[in-house]
């Protein structure tokens, strides 16, 4: 694709615009159906669309708040985590204040008062390399495409962790308290088939 040059999918027709534009333009709440798309006839067109929907996802707290490009986690929207914590070697914290010291196998509802603790059997950070905040779509778009820097998954098993992973999945359920990602896990995982099957493509500029 041209630099710089990308689709306007809010009306479901191509034409050519800058990135930016079409990132301003397509952030509704919500998130659409892979077949919204089917109408933008060039594939390569439609799979940039495609993940641009998918970023609505990707750039939300539920996800970018364990995928920090500092060592500590954020909360809230993109707010730093209470009380200070760190990484640690594994991403599961540092000794004697580990994700688990607080974080349980479930969401634990706080009695007496509106929120709730975060939890999942799996909770810990994405790697460092996997890190995306602060970063374009094409960024995130190409970086989830590099083995070296998604966890070594094919697109095949990329499809799998948006679609099944139930950590993934508890963007949808984060407990009382915090709004849930757009759409559901299913849409993003059908919204991540077809993007892949589209030939995968980057927004550029």
């Amino acid at each position: 694709m041209r630099p710089l040059l990308s689709l306007v999918v809010a009306a479901g027709v191509a034409a050519t615009v800058p990135a930016a534009m079409v990132i301003a333009q397509t952030q509704p709440a919500g998130l659409r159906d892979a077949a919204t798309f089917n109408t933008i006839a060039d594939p390569q067109f439609r799979s940039v669309a495609l993940f641009n929907e998918m970023g609505k996802v990707l750039t939300h707290p539920r996800c970018m708040n364990c995928h920090p490009k500092g060592d500590a986690p954020l909360q809230g929207a993109f707010q730093p985590h209470n009380p200070p914590v760190v990484r640690g070697k594994d991403g599961h914290g540092a000794p004697g204040l580990q994700c688990q010291t607080c974080h349980g196998p479930a969401n634990v509802r706080f009695a007496g008062s509106p929120g709730s603790m975060p939890g999942h059997p799996l909770w810990a950070l994405a790697p460092k390399e996997m890190a995306w905040e602060g970063k374009s779509l094409g960024e995130i778009c190409a970086q989830l495409k590099d083995r070296r820097r998604n966890g070594g998954k094919s697109l095949a098993e990329l499809h799998h962790h948006h679609a099944e992973d139930t950590l993934v999945g508890w963007g949808w359920n984060p407990g009382d308290g915090r709004s849930p990602a757009p759409g559901t896990q299913a849409q993003f995982g059908a919204l991540t088939a077809a993007w892949i099957a589209t030939g995968a493509a980057c927004l550029t500029g």
